[in-house]
C-alpha cells in the first residue's frame, strides 16, 4: 500500500510488524505478544495521526490510488445494475457511467464519475473529467428515471469537467449549466454524495440534490488546491496553504451550510478497508431515501430550491 508523508509513522510500525510476522512463521521464537503489543500501538497511532489531518492532507486521501470508484460502489453497494450508454447526439462518454440499480430493496438510477486504475483506464475514461455529452448522458438518465419515478444517486469523483477546446466547442458550459437548471427542478428523489473529488463545475453538473453528502476524506470546491496556489502565488508550492484558505474539507462544508451530511470512512481512509465503507454507504443511503420518499413533488422541489437560493451571503444597497 502506497503511504502519505503524514503516515510515515505508521508506515514504520506496520514494517516492523511484518518483520515480527516473518519471525513468528520462521517458528523459532514465540513474538505474539509483541505482534499483539505492535497491533495495538498501530491502532492508536492512526487514531492520532487521522485526528488531526489538515484540509491537503484530506485531499491527498481523497486521490488515493486505491480508493473505491463509482463502479466499485456499484458492484458492491448496489445490485442488478443496468449499465445505460450515450447522450443520443454525440457518443457516449465513459467519464460518466449511470443505470438503473437496486440498493437495500429500493429502485433506483445511479450516475457517477468513473476514473480508472492504471494508465490504460485513466486514458479510456479522460481521468474522470467529463465532456459535455457525459453531462447529457447524465441529464438524459435523470430525466428517464424521472419518467418512472424512481430515485437518483450520483457519486461525485472528479478532477473538473475536460478542458479541452472540443469541449468548449459542443458546449461545456452551457451543458453543465442545464443540469443545474434541471436538476433543480427533478419530481424525484436526489442524493449526491462526494466520494473522492469535488472539482468545480465538473462536480457541481451532477451535485444539485434534495440531500449532498460528502465522505468524511473527500473535498468540495470550485477550485483545486494546485490551481488555486498557481494563480494567487504563481506556483503549486503553497497548495497546502490554499487547501486551507479554500474551506474544502467536508466538517467546513458542513460548517458553512454548503452540505447535509458527512458519511464516515474507516479508520485510515476508504481505501483501508473499502468492504466497510460500503456498509458505511449503504446504511446512510437507507436512511436518507426513506426520508425522501415520504415527500410529495412540490415538497422535494421546494425545498431543494430553498435550499441552494440560501446558500451564501450577500448585502442589498
Amino acid at each position: 500500500m502506497a503511504y502519505f508523508d503524514f503516515e510515515k509513522p505508521i508506515e514504520e510500525l506496520e514494517e516492523q510488524l511484518q518483520d515480527l510476522g516473518k519471525t513468528q512463521e520462521k517458528g523459532k521464537v514465540d513474538v505474539s505478544r509483541s505482534i499483539e503489543e505492535l497491533k495495538v500501538k498501530i491502532e492508536e497511532t492512526k487514531k492520532e495521526v487521522y485526528s488531526k489531518l489538515n484540509g491537503w492532507q484530506r485531499v491527498q486521501i481523497s486521490r488515493h490510488a486505491e480508493r473505491p470508484y463509482t463502479l466499485d460502489y456499484i458492484e458492491n453497494c448496489f445490485e442488478n445494475f443496468i449499465e445505460l450508454h450515450g447522450d443520443r447526439n454525440v457518443k457516449d462518454d465513459k467519464a460518466i457511467v449511470g443505470g438503473f440499480a437496486t440498493i437495500n430493496g429500493q429502485s433506483v438510477m445511479v450516475i457517477g464519475h468513473q476514473k480508472g486504475r492504471n494508465t490504460k483506464q485513466r486514458q479510456y475514461r479522460n481521468f474522470g473529467m467529463p465532456n459535455p455529452e457525459g453531462y447529457r448522458k447524465a441529464l438524459r438518465l435523470m430525466k428517464l428515471a424521472e419518467k418512472f419515478n424512481k430515485p437518483i444517486i450520483t457519486l461525485i469523483d472528479t478532477p473538473g469537467a475536460s478542458p479541452g477546446l472540443e469541449a468548449e466547442e459542443r458546449g461545456q458550459g452551457e451543458a453543465i449549466a442545464k443540469n443545474l437548471m434541471e436538476m433543480s427542478l427533478l419530481k424525484v428523489p436526489v442524493i449526491c454524495v462526494v466520494i473522492g473529488e469535488g472539482a468545480s463545475g465538473g462536480a457541481l453538473g451532477i451535485g444539485v440534490g434534495d440531500k449532498v453528502m460528502m465522505l468524511e476524506n473527500t473535498w468540495y470546491s470550485v477550485i483545486s488546491p494546485e490551481s488555486c496556489s498557481s494563480i494567487l502565488w504563481r506556483s503549486w508550492e503553497h497548495k497546502e496553504k490554499a487547501a486551507e484558505a479554500l474551506k474544502l474539507t467536508a466538517t467546513d462544508m458542513l460548517n458553512n451550510k454548503l452540505i447535509d451530511g458527512i458519511i464516515p470512512e474507516p479508520l485510515g481512509g476508504a481505501h483501508n478497508n473499502p468492504q466497510m465503507m460500503y456498509g458505511f454507504f449503504k446504511e446512510a443511503m437507507r436512511i436518507e431515501l426513506s426520508q425522501l420518499c415520504t415527500l410529495n413533488v412540490d415538497e422535494l422541489i421546494t425545498s431543494r430550491i430553498n435550499k441552494f437560493s440560501a446558500m451564501g451571503d450577500f448585502n442589498e444597497n
